[in-house]
């Protein structure tokens, strides 16, 4: 992964987590960083969380506010409360948090170096460096607020900072990793996430290594100096001056909007064929006892989850060119303000009873169920040219389904249940619409009982989980 991986615009949002949601948030995320443990150690679990795409990601299939600075606190929050029964067996540990969290950073990184005979004076001096970088070489117009310290037990950490410019209601994220950091001052971030508002002064760019050593020399020479520099510094804008060489050039960044709603277009539509034809083909492999029976030892697990875990095996296995649309997998759980449609409770525990009787067993030495979940992700990648032009529904129509039917699924938004439309609760039928031709529609009739629809019919109109 590169030093810059990108930005990203946050809309600041108040309001709260609720305890519904809070809970199989921190399941989720404990068992995403299980999952990846296992496959892949500890590192990578570091090298995602430094991923600013992939940070994001994780915090829409947790069903959190699909584009809000609300997703850093939410998502470094679940992180802390899950890991921390799982400290010692992961050797990983979320310390700090926002406000008066964040000052207990240094006490907390203390107390995890003891545990695992660690440096902690380093490990704090280095929490403490990020957070003086960030608000006061990088001078972008953000106030930092929140500062998470994920630490592993070798010394290897992730920090992951958010500061707010409040009067433009934005939020910026910074993403540190300690892998292969030469130094505080030299280019060291993973990546800086936020809208790029005109020229931003970063000190800690590497390009910027002689303006710091004028700066130390200005410093040394006292304020005649200073005074001389600023003169003519204003003199050469004045005269219209070139810009000097080097000056920093702005990073690919991902521009989160404003707007509440999941429209189709923050959605790579292909990408979401490609989950649906990977559960149908999922499907016919159960059918033909092709080696997918493991996903189905829970009761009740049918194509809605199993889309669910598709879009959470993609946040586990995915390349990071994969995560450059996350409002995608907002489309698993949907989101506790009921964007892009109320959080379908059943279909999350189902989904996390299934990741978790897979972890348990792999801890076991049965990595069968595990490596399945693996391949439906794997899946999703392989069929999305397949199912280009084939009749799966648009973004839109896939969330106007789940949103018709999300009380079905136990929905719950912070509002509080999500209602059944009137002629699910007996109240009149919709009229049907008018074709073009001027007959009513015709609407596609139930398959019969014990026969398998396929994924697409069955998100468009036939409940079940």
């Amino acid at each position: 992964m590169g030093r810059a991986t990108g930005r990203a615009d946050l809309p600041l949002h108040g309001g709260r987590v609720p305890k519904w949601l809070a809970e199989r948030m921190a399941r989720l995320g404990a068992i995403a960083v299980e999952a990846l443990v296992h496959t892949y150690g500890r590192d990578e679990v570091l090298r995602r969380l430094a991923h600013p795409f992939w940070f994001q990601s994780l915090g829409c299939v947790m069903g959190m506010d699909w584009h809000s600075s609300g997703i850093t606190t939410s998502v470094l929050g679940a992180l802390k409360r899950g890991l921390a029964p799982l400290r010692d067996e992961l050797g990983l540990e979320v310390c700090g948090g926002r406000g008066r969290h964040s000052r207990a950073t240094p006490d907390e990184l203390m107390a995890a170096a003891g545990r695992w005979g660690l440096d902690g004076d380093g490990l704090a001096r280095a929490s403490r460096l990020v957070a003086k970088v960030d608000n006061a070489a990088v001078q972008d117009g953000f106030q930092i607020y929140l500062h998470g310290f994920v630490l592993a037990a070798d010394g290897r950490w992730t920090v992951v900072q958010q500061g707010m410019a409040a009067e433009r209601g934005i939020a910026r994220r910074y993403h540190w990793l300690s892998e292969g950091l030469q130094s505080f001052v030299d280019d060291p971030h993973a990546a800086i996430d936020g809208e790029c508002k005109g020229r931003i002064v970063n000190l800690a760019d590497r390009r910027a290594a002689r303006a710091r050593a004028k700066t130390v020399a200005l410093a040394r020479e006292g304020p005649d100096a200073i005074v001389g520099a600023y003169r003519e510094a204003v003199r050469a804008r004045a005269t219209g001056s070139s810009e000097p060489a080097g000056a920093q050039a702005p990073l690919p960044h991902l521009v989160m909007p404003r707007h509440h709603e999941v429209r189709p277009e923050n959605v790579v539509e292909r990408r979401l064929h490609g989950a649906l034809a990977a559960v149908e083909a999922t499907g016919d492999a159960l059918d033909g006892k092709l080696g997918f029976e493991a996903l189905l030892s829970v009761p009740g697990i049918g194509p809605r989850t199993l889309s669910s875990l598709a879009l959470i095996s993609e946040v586990l296995h995915g390349a990071p060119s994969r995560f450059t649309d996350p409002a995608r997998f907002a489309l698993a759980h949907g989101g506790k303000d009921g964007h892009p449609f109320p959080v379908p409770l059943r279909v999350y525990d189902a989904a996390l009873a299934v990741y978790r009787d897979a972890i348990d067993k792999a801890k076991l030495g049965r990595d069968e169920k595990l490596e399945a979940l693996r391949r439906l992700g794997e899946q999703a990648r392989r069929l999305e040219s397949w199912a280009a032009g084939r009749n799966y529904p648009g973004v839109g129509e896939y969330m106007a389904a789940e949103r018709r039917d999300s009380w079905r699924y136990g929905g719950m938004t912070v509002d509080g249940p999500a209602r059944p439309p009137p002629a699910a609760s007996g109240g009149p039928a919709p009229r049907p619409r008018a074709a073009p031709s001027g007959r009513p529609e015709r609407r596609p009739k139930a398959r019969p009982p014990g026969q398998r629809a396929r994924v697409h019919r069955r998100q468009l109109g036939l409940p079940g989980l």
